[in-house]
């Protein structure tokens, strides 16, 4: 049976001078949950938003937010993403010393627990914390800025992370983010995704129809 992946529109695409409008349009626009990208310019080389950004567009939607965060070290900022309305707290296994820890505090706050894995990480960590994530982020460009090409390899590696999870029996979400677009939508979901990231294909003309179009595939847009 076909899967609907849910769609997580990223407002690092977004126009920054109207978040709160953009928000609420995509919420309108029939978007799933909202992709917040957080970059600290030390663990990648850009800097977007921190926790009064997050606070601030909170009451524009009740939609679950999405927070990855791209921070190093990741474990003081937890908490404070958190109380600003956060739902979901992704983090790298090179953003601290002790993923088991983070991933584990994460949950304690109450949020769900997300693990990203880079273009060039391993996914061996997965198996080692399985049952510690409500989600697996697969980058499939190098983060830090986006309208980046999809890299056709992370197929692969998306495949690969569906199967750690499924023999783990976990229900975790399987996410994919960078590049996607309807042209390569299916394939992700086909290779196991459940939950896709995009920023510039969503923000480029109508926002309901490039939500529509991702989840259905080629030749929708």
């Amino acid at each position: 049976m076909a899967v609907s992946p849910l769609i997580c529109p990223s407002i690092l695409a977004s126009d920054f001078a109207r978040l709160g409008e953009e928000v609420r349009a995509l919420d309108a626009a029939g978007a799933d949950w909202i992709h917040v990208d957080v970059m600290d310019g030390h663990f990648v080389p850009n800097i977007t938003i921190g926790p009064d950004v997050v606070k601030a567009i909170r009451s524009h939607t009740a939609l679950p937010f999405d927070v990855h965060l791209m921070v190093a070290p990741v474990d003081p900022w937890l908490e404070a993403f958190r109380d600003a309305g956060a739902d979901i707290l992704s983090v790298h296994p090179e953003s601290g010393p002790h993923v088991h820890r983070t991933l584990g505090r994460i949950r304690q706050l109450g949020a769900k627990a997300g693990l990203v894995f880079n273009p060039g990480t391993p996914l061996s960590v997965l198996e080692e914390v399985v049952d510690l994530v409500d989600l697996v982020l697969i980058m499939s460009v190098n983060p830090g800025f986006g309208g980046q090409k999809f890299i056709d390899a992370s197929l692969r590696k998306i495949a690969a992370a569906r199967a750690i999870l499924d023999r783990a029996g976990s229900t975790a979400h399987l996410q994919v983010d960078g590049g996607v677009t309807s042209a390569n939508s299916a394939a992700c979901v086909a290779a196991g995704a459940d939950a896709l990231v995009a920023g510039s294909f969503v923000f480029k003309g109508d926002y309901a129809a490039n939500i529509a179009a991702l989840k259905a595939g080629p030749g929708a847009a």
